[in-house]
C-alpha cells in the first residue's frame, strides 16, 4: 500500500517503470478529445468542482484514463472527500499513475498523471483516510467507468 513518504519519493527521484507507453501527436490527442478533455488531460488544466456527477457515485467498477483506456481507480478505493471532485484512496497498480511536483499557483502540491500516456489527472494530497492517508483528487473528466465488476 502506497503512502506519503512513497508519493515524495516517485515526484523527487523517479516514477516506475509503466506497463507500456502510447505516444500520439497533438492532433492525434485534439482528435480523439473533446475541447474540455483535452484541456484537462494535455494541458494540465482542471474541471469546475462538482461538475461531475462521478463524484456522488459509488456503484462498484473501474475507473481507466480516458485518454489511453489503462485502468487507474477502483471503485472500491473511492471515497467522499467534499471537494467536488472524485477523490481514492490508492491506484489500482503502482505502476499505472505518475507523480510530479506541481509549484504552480504559489504552492508546492503532486501532480498526478497516467503514467501509460502522461494524461493529467490531478493531484494526491496527505489528508486522506487511513489506513493510507492518501486522497488522490481527480478530474472526472479525465477518468472513464469501466462496465466491468471491481478488483476484490
Amino acid at each position: 500500500m502506497l503512502n506519503w513518504n512513497h508519493i515524495i519519493r516517485f515526484a523527487n527521484h523517479g516514477n516506475p517503470t509503466p506497463p507500456r507507453r502510447v505516444e500520439k501527436t497533438d492532433q492525434e490527442w485534439r482528435d480523439q478529445l473533446t475541447e474540455e478533455e483535452y484541456y484537462v488531460t494535455r494541458e494540465r488544466g482542471t474541471e469546475r468542482a462538482f461538475s461531475s456527477e462521478m463524484c456522488s457515485l459509488f456503484e462498484p467498477g473501474l475507473y481507466a484514463c480516458k485518454c489511453c483506456g489503462t485502468l487507474l481507480f477502483d471503485s472500491h478505493k473511492k471515497f467522499e472527500s467534499g471537494t467536488g471532485w472524485p477523490s481514492f484512496t490508492q491506484p489500482i497498480e503502482v505502476e499505472h499513475v505518475a507523480y510530479h511536483k506541481d509549484t504552480s499557483f504559489g504552492m508546492i502540491r503532486v501532480e498526478t498523471l497516467c503514467n501509460v500516456c502522461d494524461a493529467h489527472l490531478g493531484h494526491v494530497f496527505p489528508d486522506g483516510p487511513a489506513p493510507s492517508g492518501l486522497r488522490y483528487c481527480i478530474n472526472a473528466i479525465s477518468l472513464e467507468k469501466v462496465k466491468q465488476k471491481a478488483i476484490e
